[in-house]
């Protein structure tokens, strides 16, 4: 009985963002604001997508299965962030936690993988524009996406059976704001190098093919964008990709920043923060950025700005 107790906690605990009051106000309200723009953002990009059809292109296609899954992925964590930050003890229970972790790092891969997508069809637009339309087929990004999940789910599966079959016989006070893996390793009494190794492949493994797939499609970008002759072209072209270049570059530097160091380094402040960006804040940027950088989007968004500025007239 004591050793499945100890094998087993019922409860974690957090140690939260922050113990000062005055600055639990602020964050309190920081936080909540952010989430509610991330979920009217999010939302209203996928509607726009979805209701436009001079949208009904794969870039805009991913762009709305993006701001669907940003949607989930922020809301895994950042509502029970807000609700502690203003609560003494700042529990999750040992099954909500596995939870919370299996849905964050399955849309989190999701994530990278609909990025990776993004960049190879901006390739496609840009490298091959005559044969765009018979390379990325309607089937072709259906499937794209669906492989997307499938592997978001897989890889999120294998690391939570890896992580929540460990012994924790110990301290159940997890330094976070949330159920990450280093801290949920630092506190398991098992040897956990299999698992650390497993984990680390896994997350270098998705990241970095997904990032090879990002920077080799640029490089083909690049060099195409180049061999256009006018001016007006090359913006045009550099214009559609811009958005996604600042949206990946975000989220790719604070998630290596976070899992990607050596072990001594991996609970602080730094990787809070970092943790911040790629879990809280780029949810929010990515419909932001993809709307005030994206010409199409931001002239839709302003007939609907004005359509409903008329009716009220």
């Amino acid at each position: 009985m004591n050793q499945s107790r100890q094998w087993r906690p019922t409860m974690f605990e957090f140690s939260g963002l922050t113990n000062d009051t005055n600055l639990s106000i602020f964050l309190f309200m920081f936080f909540l604001l952010v989430y509610v723009i991330t979920v009217v953002g999010n939302i209203g990009l996928a509607i726009i997508v979805h209701k436009t059809s001079t949208l009904h292109t794969p870039m805009y296609v991913f762009l709305s299965y993006l701001s669907m899954v940003d949607l989930f992925y922020s809301s895994v964590i950042v509502p029970k962030m807000v609700s502690d930050i203003l609560s003494r003890k700042k529990f999750i229970s040992f099954y909500g936690c596995a939870l919370q972790f299996y849905f964050f790092a399955a849309f989190a891969s999701i994530d990278v993988h609909l990025l990776s997508n993004m960049a190879y069809d901006r390739y496609a637009a840009i490298c091959y524009p005559l044969h765009y339309v018979s390379i990325m087929t309607r089937t072709k990004c259906l499937r794209m996406v669906l492989i997307a999940f499938a592997l978001g789910f897989f890889q999120s599966s294998i690391q939570t059976s890896c992580i929540f079959s460990l012994q924790y016989c110990g301290s159940n006070f997890i330094d976070h704001f949330y159920c990450d893996i280093p801290p949920l390793l630092k506190l398991s009494c098992s040897d956990t190098f299999t698992c650390d190794m497993v984990i680390m492949f896994l997350i270098g493994f998705y990241g970095i093919a997904s990032l090879a797939t990002i920077l080799v499609s640029y490089i083909y970008i690049l060099v195409a964008i180049l061999q256009i002759k006018s001016t007006k072209g090359r913006q045009k072209a550099f214009s559609t990709c811009s958005s996604h270049i600042i949206c990946a570059s975000i989220f790719y530097v604070s998630v290596f920043l976070t899992y990607l160091r050596p072990p001594s380094n991996l609970i602080d402040k730094h990787s809070k923060v970092a943790s911040i960006f790629y879990s809280v804040m780029t949810p929010m940027l990515n419909p932001l950025i993809y709307s005030l950088r994206n010409q199409e989007v931001k002239t839709i968004i302003v007939q609907i700005i004005h359509r409903l500025g008329s009716k009220k007239m």
